[in-house]
């Protein structure tokens, strides 16, 4: 047993063949496709409109329709709703989600097709307490679970129905965290806990997730997962997800460096998008990501490289520090304006610089890139003193101050007749780097490498040179270059979010270059906001305040989005700090995860307000409680005045 495996191969794209399961007549795992589903954000009691909610679902392309049954009464209607909506035509598969109540789950377990338990708060205690457990009180608690357990597995196993045994990284329990930490190992063993018993009753109709709103975490579990039930013998189908990933740009950004870094490597067989906005918004989004992958298996052959890198576990590939760039320094953005016949002084304002001409004086905005890629263009007018201007080696001869070249290959840096003392960018790809090119550049220190690729399979091609890098010994910084042609704007975000999110999530890259030809144009002012935020959500550069905010569902006290609004129109600027914003208990402090300040729904116009796990002030009106929230900012130091101005 290969204790590394993860996937078929990290090189060569290869669907990861898992356990077919029937779900409601819609089978997922096997050859079938990556499925589509989605959460209703209604009152499970509200019959006609979770039915409406789930026809627009179905309708946008949702294949699965999840609902919250807290209660054995909610649970009881999900019949009523499926019943309405057979008289409507419409037959999805429904899922009742269940937190905390294991008699409602064998009530829709009856009902319906497929039931979703959590294990952290199925049966487990979870008080964030850190206590000690020696082994004969581990191994009673796990009895007790099967106790509990075991009466819907034994009812699924007579009916026909699917289990998701989902963990979340917010809601482990405490006997998991006293054992194995707030980890991804921990997450696996709460699921697998669970598993042994569905196998001990010889029940196999299951479906597996491992989420979290920390993505690195998020992908390691799903990795270290598929590695530990290929060691026990077993391969179930995957459920992946990002949980709290917000909304709009952040949120789209965020789901798709998580779910698609999985894709990437063949892994998963449904997804769900979780977006702080309508159910039906976030089907498009899941569709986009799924498509990418269909005909993936037809890229370029990828010449496996050796390799005993640590996929499990975080670890920075190791650069030297050249000026600003690679070393311990963040990961830089490139701007590219290469396209363009003459460069603008307003058009770095689309890199994150506005130019006041009153005052003389360059102003930053929030994404103000490091480096601006100009081509064969010459600025007419002086470049804001902290970004680097490269020019293409033709031209930069003729201008040598202030600004820095970029070769296409090491050949043409080998060979040029002047280069820059101080920085020079060279374009490398899998076919122009060999050991011996390289070698001829041992002692400069002031080079950086453009990693490229034109592989339908590029993330993988990409990653097959760092390894081949790391191999032998070259400590070099790279920036990651993608290109791509006619993205849509919705594609602009999710594409490059995979593509170089992928390889931040292992530690690779000093740097990101995106670039969308669209005949003359391209969109640099988006490209700029995509890299900053793939990289926040890698956790390689923190450039904003980060909002961990629940997708609603029928248990939400209150208006997510009109409140996600409110609380980031006031704390936008706090770069750095994250915020939790959940609808109700179950979504709580646990799963915040590790946000900072927490605004948590406590009950019908009630807030509680949490730092980090602990709670700080219960039951607020919620009138006031945006208020309390910026006071209790301030009181820990935290917060910062806006700027008055750009």
């Amino acid at each position: 047993m290969d204790n590394n495996k993860f996937c078929n191969s990290i090189f060569n794209y290869k669907r990861y063949l898992t356990r077919e399961v029937n779900i409601g007549g819609v089978p997922v795992g096997g050859d079938n496709p990556v499925r589509i589903q989605s959460m209703t954000t209604t009152d499970t009691m509200d019959t006609k409109g979770t039915v409406e909610q789930t026809i627009r679902m179905v309708d946008a392309g949702c294949e699965y329709v999840r609902i919250t049954a807290p209660s054995k009464k909610d649970a009881a209607n999900l019949e009523n709703i499926q019943n309405e909506l057979l008289a409507k035509g419409v037959n999805v598969p429904l899922i009742a989600d269940i937190h905390f109540t294991p008699n409602a789950a064998e009530v829709a377990a009856k009902l319906i097709a497929k039931v979703r338990v959590n294990p952290g708060n199925y049966i487990d205690k979870k008080k964030f307490a850190q206590i000690e457990y020696t082994d004969e009180e581990y191994n009673e608690e796990i009895e007790r679970i099967r106790e509990k357990f075991s009466p819907l597995v034994k009812i699924c196993r007579e009916q026909g129905t699917a289990i998701r045994i989902g963990t979340n990284h917010g809601s482990l329990s405490d006997r998991i965290m006293s054992r194995y930490g707030d980890t991804p190992y921990g997450m696996v063993e709460s699921a697998l806990e669970f598993v042994r018993i569905c196998r001990d009753l010889d029940y196999h109709d299951i479906v597996l997730s491992m989420k979290a709103s920390n993505v690195q975490v998020m992908v390691q579990a799903y990795r270290l997962l598929i590695n530990k039930l290929e060691q026990e013998g077993m391969s179930y189908p995957l459920h992946l997800g990002v949980t709290e990933a917000g909304d709009g740009e952040d949120g789209r950004i965020k789901s798709a460096v998580g779910i698609g870094t999985l894709l990437e490597d063949g892994i998963g067989d449904t997804i769900r998008v979780s977006l702080t906005e309508e159910p039906e918004a976030e089907v498009p989004v899941a569709i986009m990501l799924a498509e990418r992958y269909k005909n993936r298996g037809e890229h370029n052959p990828i010449t496996e490289v050796p390799n005993n890198f640590d996929f499990f576990n975080y670890t920075k590939r190791v650069s030297e520090s050249i000026t600003n760039i690679g070393g311990d320094n963040v990961p830089v953005v490139a701007a590219d304006f290469s396209y363009k016949n003459n460069i603008e002084i307003e058009d770095f304002d689309a890199a994150g610089y506005h130019y006041n001409p009153e005052l003389d004086k360059w102003q930053l905005k929030d994404f103000a890139c490091d480096i601006v890629f100009a081509g064969n263009n010459k600025l007419g007018f002086e470049a804001p003193q902290n970004v680097k201007v490269v020019y293409n080696y033709s031209i930069w001869k003729e201008f040598k101050k202030g600004c820095f070249p970029y070769f296409n290959n090491l050949e043409k840096f080998l060979n040029a007749e002047s280069k820059s003392s101080f920085l020079n960018f060279i374009g490398l790809n899998i076919h122009t780097y060999s050991e011996d090119l390289v070698k001829k550049l041992a002692g400069a220190k002031n080079i950086v490498f453009v990693l490229q690729t034109n592989n339908l399979h590029g993330m993988a091609e990409q990653r097959s040179l760092f390894l081949r890098m790391l191999n032998d010994n070259i400590k070099t910084p790279v920036i990651i270059k993608r290109e791509y042609e006619n993205l849509s704007y919705e594609q602009q975000l999710v594409y490059p979010a995979t593509d170089l999110g992928a390889l931040f999530i292992d530690g690779f890259g000093d740097g990101t270059w995106i670039t969308n030809k669209s005949g003359a144009n391209q969109d640099v002012e988006t490209l700029n906001r995509v890299s900053f935020g793939l990289l926040q959500a890698c956790r390689a550069r923190i450039s904003k305040t980060e909002y961990i905010a629940c997708p609603s569902c029928g248990r939400t006290l209150f208006d997510l989005v009109e409140v996600t609004n409110k609380i980031r129109s006031r704390t936008s600027h706090l770069v750095g700090v994250k915020i939790g914003i959940m609808g109700c208990i179950v979504n709580g402090p646990g799963e915040m995860a590790d946000a900072d300040f927490g605004y948590v729904g406590s009950g019908v116009g009630k807030i509680t307000l949490y730092k980090g796990k602990e709670v700080v002030k219960r039951n607020i009106p919620s009138a006031v409680a945006v208020d309390e929230l910026i006071q209790l900012i301030k009181d820990n130091g935290r917060w910062t005045d806006p700027p008055s101005n750009i």
